[in-house]
């Protein structure tokens, strides 16, 4: 029976830790170029070869050549998806142009308050493992009811703290967001609108923007000639 409780306890306490250290612990390093000794030589050797085979000239002249589009979206709400089919369409709409994607982090409370649920789960989990020798220290006389209760289905105190906290967390770290800017300019926002851009309607706040963007250029270089 000691076995069978021991079990039971240590299962979610490693799986408990385990999310913590991958919380906390830095992103892997990308690898450098000194594990493939054969690519730093390979590769100035294509990118010599491949001017011949490219038309600076069409680049060049191309509808959004010198123009960026970034789109700001929330990587932990499923996002990626839609935004490299927006990508790939504004690409193949706009030959030459500079499509970038990056996160769009939650506001900072939000941030903050997501570091201390992995916290809270391990003080309730600590509580239900070893409460009858931490009310003590604490200064009560004896645990609290609350806690004979969850002590008296043990396993499922702790499962439901670990679903529940990965839950809320799940929620404080989503923005919900899909900002699109185009030359630093906002053109669609999912968190004024709450819904996502169509392809067509995106394609024509881009091309408007850009329109836009040349007639500004324009009046300049006319001002300064």
């Amino acid at each position: 029976m000691d076995r069978t409780q021991l079990l039971l306890v240590g299962l979610p306490l490693f799986l408990f830790c385990s999310d913590i250290f991958n919380l906390f612990s830095p992103p892997p390093s990308k690898p450098t170029a000194g594990h493939h000794h054969h690519q730093p030589v390979s590769q100035p050797l294509i990118q010599q070869q491949q001017p011949s085979l490219e038309f600076p000239a069409q680049k060049a002249t191309g509808i959004g050549f010198g123009n960026t589009v970034s789109i700001d979206f929330c990587s932990s709400c499923s996002y990626r998806g839609t935004a490299v089919t927006m990508k790939n369409m504004l690409e193949n709409q706009f030959p030459g142009i500079n499509v970038v994607l990056a996160n769009y982090p939650p506001p900072l409370p939000k941030r903050m308050l997501s570091k201390l649920v992995p916290i809270v789960q391990f003080g309730v989990i600590g509580i239900i493992v070893g409460g009858e020798q931490i009310f003590p220290r604490l200064g009560f006389a004896a645990p609290p009811q609350w806690y004979y209760s969850m002590r008296a289905n043990r396993f499922g105190s702790m499962a439901s703290t670990w679903l529940l906290g990965n839950f809320l967390q799940s929620f404080l770290q989503s923005s919900g967001a899909f900002e699109v800017y185009c030359n630093g300019e906002l053109v669609f926002s999912k968190l004024k609108e709450n819904r996502f851009p169509g392809e067509i309607e995106l394609k024509d706040l881009v091309a408007r923007r850009i329109a836009n963007s040349r007639v500004v250029d324009g009046l300049n270089g006319g001002h300064w000639s």
